[in-house]
């Protein structure tokens, strides 16, 4: 059976995160495949359209990968009827208006977090897109992971009992741009482009907390730009105006209690870039990107706190990996091939504009606290 095609506009793909992970881990390898599966069996083709203001950088990564189409021109692309789909993975900043032109024109609308700079923006996204009667989705990547796919099976099987607090570390360090090169883009440490690690990271914790433990109510967070002047792509030397650091208390339902840290300024001494502890009455996880170990209360061995010899037991060792029972896909693939059954069979997808919404309302809320010195508590949306 042939696959039908789908066409996407793809805006931001000369980006990072849109090229590497939407336009080469999955659209292209969706299109390697052979299209995305079918409930009835068939498949859909994705045939994407490359968006973005660097003419001659477009026709070099479509030239690169055998492809055709691009253009610097979102609005003829966007008036393509053979192209239902927009997909955005551009700066945060100029985001918000090209998903409102995508909206206009009666697109389909899958795109990176953060959805929109504002809370307001956010939610009157989802009302456009509500009144325009199309479908929409916001990427949520880490809750298709190996290890938080398995920390999921460990929450809706019951192994925690009562679930206690939960505690995430994530960072590694960024290089400041001028004995090495940085691992990130320069916009990212400038606030007035729509930069800072909260905005990024706290839509993240949203959603995975939301999931996995439910709704954050209130936030008690600290930020901070430890490093203040960076080098940027041309070599030249810039005020870094934006947070590269967060830490965070998030209240959950029912009395748990998450505590993250997000740094790009802190050396990684950790199995994996992201790590969550979560402690329960009959049983503790860690959880990365791809492991997960567990402790039962029946197995959890009995410490004893001696200062004056060295500690004889081996701590990692006293704990138990959590089986795959599964292949795991590329996350980010996994999420894309969910939105284009949503969108070509109403199949479910959950994360919608809302959902990104609530993201950027964490996000926010947890810069205020560090702005008042307060608990923030969080309104249902």
């Amino acid at each position: 059976m042939a696959a039908r095609s789908l066409g996407v506009v793809m805006n931001g793909v000369t980006g990072r995160m849109g090229y590497r992970q939407h336009l080469l881990r999955s659209v292209l390898a969706i299109r390697e495949q052979g299209g995305v599966p079918l409930s009835d069996g068939s498949r859909v083709q994705l045939e994407p359209v490359l968006v973005g203001r660097n003419g001659a950088r477009l026709a070099e990564i479509a030239e690169r990968h055998g492809l055709t189409r691009w253009t610097t021109d979102l609005d003829s692309a966007l008036s393509d009827d053979g192209c239902p789909l927009y997909f955005d993975a551009q700066l945060t900043s100029v985001r918000e208006k090209s998903i409102v032109r995508a909206l206009d024109a009666g697109r389909h609308v899958y795109t990176e977090k953060p959805v929109a700079e504002t809370v307001e923006q956010a939610l009157e996204l989802a009302r456009l897109a509500e009144a325009a009667g199309v479908k929409n989705g916001v990427v949520h990547d880490k809750l298709y992971l190996p290890g938080l796919l398995k920390l999921k099976r460990l929450v809706d099987g019951g192994f925690f009992g009562r679930v206690l607090s939960v505690r995430g570390e994530f960072g590694y360090w960024v290089f400041e741009g001028d004995w090495q090169p940085a691992q990130r883009p320069s916009w990212n440490y400038r606030v007035e482009d729509g930069g800072g690690i909260a905005v990024d990271m706290f839509c993240h914790w949203n959603y995975v907390l939301e999931n996995l433990f439910g709704r954050v109510e209130a936030v008690t967070a600290r930020v901070a730009t430890h490093v203040d002047q960076r080098v940027d792509e041309r070599g030249e030397t810039y005020a870094a105006t934006a947070d590269d650091a967060a830490y965070a208390i998030f209240e959950l339902p029912g009395g748990v209690i998450a505590q993250v840290n997000s740094s790009w300024c802190v050396r990684v001494h950790r199995d994996e870039l992201v790590e969550f502890q979560v402690d329960g009455t009959l049983g503790s996880a860690v959880a990365g990107l791809h492991r997960c170990v567990v402790q039962s209360r029946a197995t959890t061995p009995r410490p004893v706190w001696n200062p004056d010899v060295p500690e004889p037991a081996s701590f990692r060792d006293q704990w138990q990996e959590v089986p795959d029972n599964a292949e795991f896909d590329n996350g980010f693939k996994a999420q894309w091939e969910q939105f284009v059954r949503h969108v070509v069979e109403d199949a479910p997808h959950p994360y919608d504009f809302l959902a990104g919404a609530r993201g950027i309302q964490l996000a926010r809320a947890g810069l205020r606290s560090s702005d008042e010195g307060r608990r923030v508590e969080l309104e249902r949306l």
